[in-house]
């Protein structure tokens, strides 16, 4: 038996774990405000913020750290990888701190497993990061000759989550179509075929629906012209379109229990940006049907917001027509984050080395 730390830092969250093999025995999740995040003004920023939430987390918890065989973290903006097991090294970690391939509050990940694998002595992973390439060529092209589609999505969890979904319906991933929806401090919608996520929205950097904090996929000549009017720079720029864009944009918050909330309550504001909100999501897995040419076994909603049933109900009723939709609310990916380090300590797959 392996006794591993997991942890998962989201936009809005940090989550944490200890398991038993595959056996919790027990998680927690740390919340994170806006006006807490916008104290710092760089994502790496927040290292000493987030670690010093999860030590104070795991002390209350009375872990004995000694005891540990593993430490293991979701995966941030790195080159593109194949999906995998990887172990945290120097050129991985240079390439974090100083956001190499971009800003994303996944980077603090490997950061944060690294400190707490140095200090016990125990090995630390990454595994399926957000940078997973599966893309069929074909949807590379953006359009402009010098700038390529990039995979930048929820990897980890849209694996789990598709995986889980053949193994409780007694079929095969490798023979499935599936649009997967995943909602949460940013949203990807994927076209999972054969195994392989062949189309996805870059959940980053401005594609696909608006989010809590994302803006999604903007008008592109609107965009250029905010650029150039001299009233802001390229960091307030690309914070708006990532960590002030979405929900934070239009109503000056990323706290979807409080929108939903005030949907329910009918005020026309809110309303109307979460019907926005729905529409565009609905879109979107229009667009993967179109992938798949219509072959579509099933529609996975899944991520946190995917617990309010008013959110699952109204993107049914815009994409019922396609397949049937079915909800996993939350995610899996402190477990998908531990199994992945499971099959590399009993030797079923290769440790991967990132280079």
């Amino acid at each position: 038996m392996f006794k591993i730390l997991s942890i998962n830092p989201g936009s809005t969250s940090t989550k944490v774990g200890v398991f038993i093999d595959k056996n919790p025995l027990f998680i927690e999740k740390l919340s994170h405000s806006v006006d807490e995040i916008n104290k710092y003004k760089k994502i790496k920023d927040q290292y000493e913020y987030r670690l010093k939430n999860i030590l104070n987390i795991l002390k209350y918890r009375n872990l004995d750290f000694k005891s540990l065989d593993a430490v293991v973290s979701r995966g941030g903006l790195l080159k593109p990888l194949e999906s995998g097991t990887y172990l945290i090294n120097e050129l991985m970690l240079e390439h974090l701190k100083e956001s190499e391939y971009g800003e994303h509050a996944a980077n603090l990940g490997a950061i944060i497993a690294n400190e707490i694998s140095s200090l016990y002595n125990i090995p630390g992973f990454i595994v399926d990061p957000i940078v997973v390439d599966e893309l069929q060529d074909c949807a590379r092209f953006s359009g402009i000759s010098e700038i390529k589609r990039k995979s930048i999505f929820h990897a980890l969890n849209q694996k789990a989550i598709a995986k889980r979904y053949a193994r409780e319906n007694a079929l095969t991933y490798e023979n499935l179509n599936l649009i997967v929806a995943h909602l949460g401090g940013g949203i990807s919608v994927a076209c999972h075929k054969g195994g392989r996520i062949i189309d996805v929205n870059n959940a980053l950097n401005g594609e696909g629906p608006f989010s809590a904090e994302r803006s999604g996929e903007l008008p592109a000549f609107d965009l250029v012209k905010m650029c150039f009017s001299g009233h802001y720079t390229e960091d307030e720029i690309l914070r708006k379109i990532a960590g002030k864009g979405g929900m934070v944009s239009y109503l000056n918050t990323n706290d979807m229990v409080y929108v939903l909330d005030k949907v329910e309550s009918l005020d026309r504001e809110y309303t109307m940006v979460y019907d926005a909100f729905i529409y565009q999501i609905g879109k979107e897995i229009g667009k993967c049907a179109v992938v798949l040419k219509g072959e579509v076994d099933s529609i996975i909603i899944t991520g946190g917001i995917a617990y309010s049933k008013k959110v699952v109900r109204d993107i049914e009723d815009m994409v019922k027509f396609i397949a049937r939709v079915i909800a996993y609310p939350g995610e899996d990916e402190l477990l998908a984050l531990v199994q992945g380090v499971l099959r590399v300590l009993n030797h079923e797959e290769k440790i991967k080395e990132y280079v």
